[in-house]
């Protein structure tokens, strides 16, 4: 009897000891008391990549001394099924071989591993889980997976590709300036208005001028006539002279007018007359611009003299020693000014459309391009633009203006080839280099269209804003904001949001064109969530799926809204 009480003694305690031999079973029922965590929590699209810190603390008395295990942090669908896998984590006890992170049996023990990985779209409705595979001398042992974090925010992948390209602005006015500038001269002490002046270039480009002046119907605004005498005469005479010059060039111009019967050249107030005397700034000025040997010793001469009959007699006795002087230097100071100033009308803009569409070519690339602004409808304005293309191709707005209504008509191709031709023909233009880099971000290129907006910068608050969009892209969330000040678009409130303003992106939306679009409601609906308001989740996700039923599935596995799975009253909107 005693003997087989031994003997069952003997087995019990070989049994207790297999068993002791073996820690791994008892670490995976405490491996609940584990704790995990992740940041962020859910994890979050930033650019293209997803950045997590995975920690772990393990509590004293878990871990065995010869214990070893490699720690997996992984996502898994719905399905269960892994989607990605992390970097391993190798953990040892304090007397275990081999390298890793040491956790002590009496006081346990943490580790801590960050990550970035690509984004991929299998990890926007996941779980991550920690995976142990540990081992104990020959012995091996998965541990019971441990949940710890849910989802991935992809927000930023509700940007909107709604780039801003500019026009190529005309210069178009309803009312242009006109100008003509001309000179008579006279003969010495005279006032009389030669024959032979009024067949100088200058005279007749004023006949022509007032030809055309005719034909348009220009609004004549004022004659200015500046009149002079030379300085070597008395200055009394000079004065003189000077007023009877403004006299006679008003009455020359007067005849002009009269002759192609222009009321106003007739009208006394039209003529501005200034009888200036004598011209000794024109006289120094002449002079310093001359050859003459000696000139800076008689400008000198002259300054010394501070009495005008002493200085005229000084300038007559240079002028029979330098015979240039009475050549040259005086005789054209002895004159008239002539400023001839007018407005032109501009066509009325039904003129415009009719001639665009007629003969174009009639018309300057200002008055084809305001034309084009005369229409809302794209295809019009096309059709007007590319007039401005044909007729004045060396004119880069009208290669830029054909290919910005390809932007808004989603042709980004065709788009890129006219700014390819806007580029040949002002290559140092900023609006095209703005333009350019706009395409290029829509054709996936974001290296590219930055490329193209640094050299686009100082074009306009456009550029700034296409920045913005590319920031939203990168994951550069207050670089965006900044960028897109200004603007209220849903952009704008989207870069608000990721910023973590929930204020200035309600704000934004709803100044905003987009606030009663499907986007800006689901946008309200995270904006509510982020801002822990139950009701604004709750309206605002109802209006977004009442305007598209497939926003329910979305809403469904958005993290955004993960604080809300269990509440009924905003889950069964997705249900």
């Amino acid at each position: 009897m005693r003997s087989t009480y031994s003997i069952f003694a003997l087995l019990t305690a070989v049994v207790l000891v297999a068993s002791g031999c073996n820690p791994l079973k008892k670490m995976n029922k405490k491996h609940g008391l584990v704790k995990y965590t992740m940041s962020p929590d859910p994890l979050e699209l930033h650019g293209d990549s997803i950045a997590i810190s995975v920690s772990g603390r393990y509590p004293a008395k878990f871990f065995h001394k010869k214990a070893v295990a490699n720690v997996r942090p992984v996502m898994k669908d719905f399905n269960g099924m892994i989607v990605k896998e992390f970097e391993t984590i190798k953990l040892v006890g304090e007397k275990a071989t081999g390298e890793g992170t040491k956790i002590m049996k009496s006081t346990g023990g943490s580790f801590s591993v960050s990550n970035k990985i690509p984004y991929e779209s299998t990890m926007e409705n996941v779980v991550l889980e920690i995976i142990v595979d540990a081992g104990f001398k020959t012995k091996t042992k998965t541990f019971t997976p441990v949940p710890f974090g849910k989802g991935t925010v992809i927000t930023p992948l509700m940007v909107q590709s709604d780039e801003m390209p500019i026009l190529g602005a005309d210069k178009f006015t309803k009312v242009s300036p006109r100008k003509m500038n001309a000179e008579i001269n006279y003969a010495i002490q005279s006032s009389v208005v030669r024959p032979e002046e009024l067949t100088q270039a200058d005279i007749e480009a004023v006949r022509k001028f007032m030809d055309k002046g005719v034909t348009y119907a220009y609004d004549w605004k004022s004659v200015e006539i500046s009149s002079y005498a030379s300085p070597d005469g008395e200055t009394a005479l000079n004065e003189n002279l000077a007023g009877d010059r403004a006299n006679t060039a008003a009455k020359a111009l007067s005849a002009m007018f009269a002759k192609r019967k222009i009321a106003a050249g007739k009208t006394e107030t039209l003529y501005k007359k200034s009888p200036k005397g004598e011209d000794w700034e024109g006289f120094k000025t002449k002079l310093q611009a001359s050859n003459i040997e000696d000139k800076d010793m008689i400008i000198r001469v002259l300054g010394m003299y501070a009495d005008d009959k002493k200085r005229e007699e000084e300038i007559k006795n240079m002028a029979a020693t330098y015979v240039i002087l009475a050549e040259q230097i005086l005789p054209p100071l002895r004159r008239s000014v002539i400023t001839i100033n007018a407005e032109e009308k501009a066509k009325t803009d039904d003129d415009l459309k009719r001639i665009v569409k007629e003969n174009p070519s009639e018309l300057t690339a200002e008055e084809i391009l305001y034309t084009a602004t005369l229409y809302n409808d794209l295809n019009q304005k096309l059709e007007v633009y590319k007039a401005a293309q044909s007729v004045h191709a060396d004119d880069w707005r009208g290669h830029n203006n054909v290919g910005w209504v390809y932007v808004q008509q989603n042709k980004v191709a065709e788009a890129k080839t006219e700014f390819e031709k806007a580029e040949k023909a002002g290559s140092s233009e900023k609006v095209v280099m703005n333009n350019l880099g706009v395409v290029t971000r829509l054709m996936g290129d974001r290296k590219g269209a930055m490329a193209y907006y640094e050299k686009a910068k100082g074009a306009g608050k456009e550029v700034n804003y296409n920045i913005g969009i590319l920031n939203i892209m990168d994951g550069k969330y207050a670089d965006a904001v900044s960028n897109m000040s200004g603007n209220n678009t849903f952009n704008t409130a989207l870069a608000q949001t990721l910023n973590g303003n929930t204020e200035g992106a309600l704000n934004a939306i709803e100044a905003s064109d987009a606030k009663a679009t499907t986007e800006a409601y689901y946008l309200k609906a995270i904006i509510g969530a982020r801002s822990s308001n139950k009701d604004m989740v709750i309206n605002n996700l109802k209006a977004a799926i009442e305007k598209d039923a497939s926003l329910k599935e979305k809403a469904a596995k958005d993290a955004e809204f993960l604080d809300y799975r269990e509440d009924t009253s905003v889950s069964d909107l997705w249900k």
